[in-house]
């Protein structure tokens, strides 16, 4: 069993594992966004999110712990020159993870990973359009003139003396 065993493994062994997000993490930093599964997603978001808080710390410490992850020296100024000073007033959550459905080969969920530059706003609930009074009134002054007109056709029907028939009657069907 794995009680309190944190992490996912991935079907990776560990060295497998440590270098892929190594290189994810990388390539996170050097892009800004990335495509990948769900699960993978999850947990590189846990150590994009250390790396900007040491771009923050911004010592030479923070420097040095960084460069030692990090594949890239460009990319590790990167993290401190550009992407960490965007977050400065941000306290937390400097990725958002979006999730994009399954992919083609295997049906695995795929998901962005991206580091988060504005808020993303939720759309509206669709509400019902009102119509303006201008459109409507040519619609309204038609169905009036059509309604006046059917009630004199009715009118004249009734003078004619025809008799009503009805359909019950037609079919067979005694009403009671």
């Amino acid at each position: 069993m794995r009680h309190a065993k944190a992490g996912r493994r991935l079907g990776r062994t560990t060295s497998h594992r440590t270098a892929m997000f190594r290189n994810m993490v990388t390539s996170l930093f050097q892009h800004e966004k990335i495509t990948t599964t769900d699960s993978k997603a999850k947990e590189l978001k846990v150590i994009a999110e250390k790396m900007i808080t040491l771009g923050k710390r911004g010592d030479l410490h923070a420097v040095r712990q960084a460069a030692a992850y990090i594949r890239d020296k460009k990319v590790v100024t990167k993290l401190f020159e550009t992407i960490a000073p965007r977050f400065s007033a941000r306290p937390g959550g400097y990725t958002r993870i979006i999730k994009i459905g399954a992919r083609l080969g295997d049906n695995a969920p795929v998901a962005i990973l991206e580091l988060v530059e504005e808020e993303v706003q939720r759309k509206a609930p669709k509400k019902k359009q009102v119509k303006d009074q201008l459109s409507v009134a040519p619609i309204v002054a038609a169905v009036q003139v059509a309604s006046t007109e059917s009630k004199s056709e009715t009118a004249e029907l009734a003078e004619t003396d025809s008799p009503v028939v009805d359909p019950a009657d037609q079919c067979g069907v005694k009403a009671d």
